[in-house]
């Protein structure tokens, strides 16, 4: 892979950052002011990387288009921006991985659904933002993934064709996205990957079980 590539992208939560901690708090508040008792984590862990849809979902039991659900997707996500970089941090591996794709004169960025007003602060507390060539936020285009959009309006902004970028996530919305945009894909086995899914169904030209297999994958040594 090492000659076809110029860029990589990179999924957000499950991915390069473990957030499910403070979206699982931040679900737990939200059902004590509800006066509903607070749910393990790994009940919620699994639906991390679906935000607010993944959490309410679990945590009430409703979706999108029923009552309540727009009243508490609100007060999750202020529940959420009040707590987001308290327990959330790096995946293990995730740094010495994006400093050996440097280290080669690979580029990186960053594409998630999550808005920027969380993507921005997560990314530049952790020190993400000003070494990645771009951070795609949910709002950052008129589409969320699965459209390859925010792929496409990524590899834009880098000046990279997409046909010499690949991406990697933790949830087969993300494979579906990198290949409608025509990037290979690799799916981040170490993430949340949803809940009852295979990985191996997803279709993705690679599965990692560790950020180094990625350098593996592409060929850096």
């Amino acid at each position: 892979m090492r000659g076809a590539v110029d860029l990589v992208l990179f999924d957000l939560d499950g991915t390069l950052i473990d957030s499910a901690p403070d979206l699982a708090e931040a679900a737990n508040e939200l059902r004590r002011a509800h006066g509903l008792p607070p749910l393990p984590h790994e009940h919620l862990r699994p639906v991390a990387g679906s935000g607010a849809r993944g959490m309410i979902g679990v945590a009430f039991g409703i979706g999108p288009g029923e009552d309540r659900y727009e009243s508490l997707r609100i007060d999750f996500l202020d529940r959420y921006e009040a707590r987001m970089l308290r327990l959330t941090q790096l995946f293990d591996a995730v740094l010495p991985m994006l400093d050996a794709l440097e280290s080669h004169g690979l580029r990186w960025g960053v594409v998630t659904n999550k808005a920027m007003r969380f993507a921005g602060p997560i990314t530049v507390a952790l020190g993400l933002h000003d070494r990645a060539s771009v951070v795609i936020g949910g709002d950052s285009t008129p589409h969320l993934k699965p459209h390859p959009g925010p792929l496409h309006e990524a590899a834009r902004r880098a000046g990279v064709s997409a046909s010499r970028s690949v991406y990697i996530g933790d949830d087969r919305r993300d494979i579906a996205a990198g290949a409608a945009a025509g990037m290979a894909t690799a799916a981040a086995a170490w993430g949340y990957l949803g809940a009852g899914e295979s990985v191996g169904s997803w279709g993705a030209d690679a599965i990692l079980e560790h950020p180094d297999d990625l350098l593996h994958w592409l060929g850096v040594p």
